[in-house]
């Protein structure tokens, strides 16, 4: 089996300085869509604590930090990208390396998890969100967005694709299959909408009990 997480690292250490600046396909451009519509969405509500999980280099926390006072956390695998979101010095915000699948904290200490643009390059992704569950509090919300395929398109991604890639994209699917995922793991949807293009966005919140 391909190292999924070793080649994601390589291949965002090495675009990290020039991630922001690069507003285009292969760099950040989808990654500020879905940033732009997660911060949309969170205006105007009211938490302590929020986890960017693939945060990159900070994008999104920093829109958030303009909006809402709270602890921030961000976690990435790209030890660069942690590099490039630190040297913003984000109010509120601390940035560690880590992995989706194994978060460094304890249960129920979150009130908001989100996750952009990342979750098709983790390669146990109920694991990771399962983790995501696992830290948040009970009624917190999980909002994760992407960009993907379901049907023909993403068995073509998922078994010819990706199998020849280097960049570490491992697995793809539609909101739907996302929405899906979020049932199984105990969530209830409460959002389910396609942003732009392949790109959505699904909330989905901790049940109670």
């Amino acid at each position: 089996m391909k190292d999924y997480e070793a080649l994601s690292k390589k291949h965002f250490d090495a675009q990290a300085a020039k991630y922001d600046a690069r507003d285009t396909v292969y760099y950040s451009r989808e990654g500020k869509i879905s940033c732009r519509d997660i911060a949309s969405q969170l205006s105007g509500l009211s938490y302590d604590a929020l986890l960017d999980v693939g945060c990159g280099t900070g994008f999104l926390i920093d829109l958030l930090t303009k909006q809402q006072k709270a602890r921030y956390v961000g976690l990435d695998l790209s030890t660069e990208m942690i590099r490039e979101a630190e040297k913003k010095a984000i109010p509120g915000a601390e940035f560690i390396s880590g992995t989706a699948d194994s978060l460094p904290f304890p249960d129920n200490c979150f009130d908001i998890v989100t996750c952009s643009q990342s979750f098709h390059h983790y390669p146990y992704p109920e694991k990771a969100m399962a983790e995501a569950f696992r830290v948040l509090k009970p009624g917190g919300l999980y909002i994760l967005s992407d960009t993907g395929l379901g049907g023909i398109g993403g068995w073509i991604d998922n078994h010819i694709l990706f199998k020849l890639a280097r960049s570490g994209d491992c697995h793809t699917t539609d909101r739907h299959g996302i929405a899906r995922m979020m049932e199984k793991t105990g969530f209830s949807v409460e959002d389910s909408r396609q942003v732009q293009g392949l790109i959505y966005t699904v909330t989905g919140k901790k049940r109670n009990g």
